[in-house]
This record gives structure tokens, C-alpha cells and sequence, in this order.
């Protein structure tokens, strides 16, 4: 044998032996339709919906179990939380809750917290072994909204009636501290220090055309970003009005910091350092004979995870907006079901028909 050849031989078995790299990962945005009964699956590559699966009538948040097997859905109609195969999106258990769920996040244990919106308040904590209530935590005040910290030690959520934020310690699943808003408290996000920990909550307040920055190891409310007065006039529904902006992320690589508002129809992206307007992006509007431009109602949005495309859903449209986050510009508008709101983002390694046993990872949790 030559030394050509040789070397080809060699050559072919390192590529075979080599590890998969990151690219052959497969990522699917995951839209909830609050007044449909189906979720619709994004493939970002080509922003066409590749699957769509009977979900549950009010479907609310929506998350996934670490190992990307699972998707999680709290279902309004039902007070149950849903749990579904993700290859099939089969039905696996409905499990009972406390009362009326909201949101819904999953830590890296795979424990799923459910924020509980009827009653008293409180947080459901879910075994997902068992797919059972492992325990209630009442809460001061009917919650909105949860989301996991990135270092999965705390549970963040919000209340509208009593204006408080609260943090639960994960550990101890006992409240850890908690601090009151000026409105009610709505989307958050949250930014992570180098090691994981938690840093900064940028929560969004009733009546408040921006958001609230909130220092995580002080406890309290630092400053507070008003989004620029739109130029425009669009015409929304008037219940909107008590929640102008109701959407917020931070990208994955941590640089910028994108903000929904319903009556500006558009996004705004902050440098996460400082805190300055680095851009707005509009979002496609409505057009009917005798009206002004009607908004399509931006709500929560999510992220690609090389952080390179936000995705936007538009409740007022039954539609998602692709924008790229570098050129600021809309790349899609993606036709989804009745009144989109929760949206997630979810990693598959090895492509989407890979073993259950995979390591799934969560992109984006908004």
C-alpha cells in the first residue's frame, strides 16, 4: 500500500471514531396556542412547522424534561399538568395539581415546578419519577409566572396581585426571600454571573412599557428601563393595556438583552452590560379597511442557542416572528395556531429521532 492510500485509511477511521460534533444537534421551538388545542413544533433551520400535536385546550407554559424525552405542558382547562412523548407527542400522563396552573419550568433534576394562579397561590412541585405532586408550597399571592435559575439552586416567580417577586430555594423547597413591585409582576428574565449564579431579574410590571432590573444578592429593585414612545398608533385590544410589554430574554451567550411591547408592535434589544437600546426590530402588522395598523400583540419569545435568531410569538396574529438577532431584521412569519403565547426552546442531541436517554438541553426558558 502507498503512503497515499495509507494515509486515507487513517484518515477515514479518525473521522468514523471522531464524536458527533455540536452540529449534529437538532433544535425545535415549541408554541403553545392558549385558545387552540394543538401545539405547533418550529424547525428553526427552515422555519416551517414539522409537527403538530393534540395538546390540551388552554394550554399555558410549556417546558421539557432534561433528557429531552418529555414535553411538559400546564393545562389550564384541566388544572393538570400534561406530560407528553416527544416523538410521538402522545399523551402520557395528566398529573392533578393544586388549582388553576401558569407557567411551568423544569429544574436540571428534572423536578417540574408549576406556578399556581387560583386560590391562595402557591407552587406545585412535581416528581418526575412519579409524575406526581412531591409538594405545595403556599405562596403570599396567586403566581404569574416561574422560572429556574441557570444554576437550578432557586425558583424565581412573580405574583399580579400582591406586586412581590419571590425566590424558593430549591434545596430546602421553602421560600427564600421575596421583595414588592411597584405593579404586578409579569415575564422575567434572568442573567447569570461567569460561574452560573444568579445575577440580575429583569422583570416586566403592570401598567409598565419596559422593565424592572432587580439585583439578585441585593434583593431589591436597582433601575427600571422605560421603552422609547412609539410613533405609530396601533390599535390592540384594551385589555392589553394593564401589560404594554410582556415578553423578555436573555440571549444564551449572555450579551443582549430583547424586550417585547404590545403597543409599539416591535422589539428591543439592550446591551446586557450596560443596559443601552442597541436596536428595535418592528414586527409585521395587521391591515383591515378602516383601520389603523393593528398590533400583533408580541408576547413571550425565545432563542436558537448559538443566539443568533429570536423567535417572537404574536398572540394578536396566530403567527411567530424569526428575527435575526445580528442584522436585526425579520427573517420569517410562521403560521401557528389561535392565540400563540408560550414559547420554548429545545436542543435534541444526535437529531430528533435520538434515544430518550440523550442529554436534551433547554436553550431558552421565557
Amino acid at each position: 500500500m502507498t503512503a497515499l492510500p495509507r494515509i486515507l485509511k487513517h484518515l477515514w477511521l479518525a473521522l468514523a471514531l471522531f464524536p458527533a460534533s455540536a452540529s449534529a444537534d437538532t433544535v425545535r421551538i415549541y408554541v403553545t396556542n392558549s385558545a387552540g388545542d394543538n401545539i405547533h413544533v418550529i424547525d428553526p433551520a427552515t422555519n416551517k412547522v414539522v409537527q403538530v400535536f393534540k395538546g390540551p385546550e388552554a394550554a399555558h407554559g410549556i417546558a421539557f424534561s432534561p433528557d429531552g424525552a418529555r414535553v411538559y405542558v400546564s393545562n389550564e382547562h384541566d388544572l393538570t399538568l400534561d406530560a407528553f412523548d416527544r416523538k410521538s407527542g402522545k399523551l402520557i400522563k395528566q398529573v392533578p395539581l393544586s388549582n388553576r396552573p401558569n407557567n411551568i419550568a423544569v429544574a436540571k433534576d428534572g423536578r417540574i415546578v408549576v406556578g399556581i394562579a387560583r386560590g391562595e397561590g402557591a407552587l406545585d412541585i412535581i416528581d418526575p419519577a412519579t409524575l406526581t405532586i412531591k409538594k405545595t408550597i403556599p405562596l403570599n399571592g396567586r403566581l404569574h409566572n416561574v422560572y429556574v435559575t441557570p444554576d437550578s439552586k432557586y425558583v424565581i416567580t412573580g405574583s399580579i396581585p400582591k406586586a412581590l417577586l419571590t425566590v424558593i430555594d430549591l434545596a430546602t423547597e421553602q421560600v427564600a426571600w421575596e421583595t414588592k413591585m411597584s405593579g404586578g409582576v409579569r415575564p422575567m428574565a434572568i442573567e447569570a454571573n461567569p460561574d452560573g449564579s444568579t445575577k440580575r431579574i429583569f422583570a416586566q410590571l403592570s401598567d409598565l412599557n419596559g422593565f424592572a432590573v432587580v439585583d439578585f444578592a441585593e434583593r431589591k429593585e436597582t433601575a427600571r428601563i422605560e421603552l422609547p414612545k412609539t410613533t405609530t398608533n396601533f390599535e390592540a385590544d384594551p385589555g392589553r393595556n394593564t401589560s404594554p410589554s410582556h415578553g423578555i430574554g436573555v440571549t444564551p451567550d449572555n450579551k443582549t438583552l430583547w424586550v417585547t411591547s404590545i403597543p409599539n408592535n416591535a422589539v428591543f434589544a439592550y446591551s446586557l452590560n450596560d443596559l443601552k437600546m442597541i436596536g428595535q426590530v418592528a414586527l409585521p402588522a395587521l391591515t383591515l379597511p378602516g383601520h389603523e395598523p393593528i398590533s400583533g400583540v408580541a408576547n413571550w419569545v425565545t432563542f436558537t442557542p448559538d443566539s443568533k435568531t429570536i423567535y417572537v410569538s404574536n398572540a394578536g396574529s396566530r403567527s411567530v416572528t424569526a428575527i435575526d438577532t445580528a442584522a436585526m431584521k425579520v427573517k420569517a412569519v410562521v403560521r401557528v395556531g389561535e392565540v400563540p403565547k408560550r414559547i420554548n426552546t429545545l436542543v435534541i442531541p444526535g437529531g430528533p429521532n435520538a434515544s430518550s436517554s440523550s442529554n436534551g438541553r433547554r436553550a431558552s426558558l421565557h
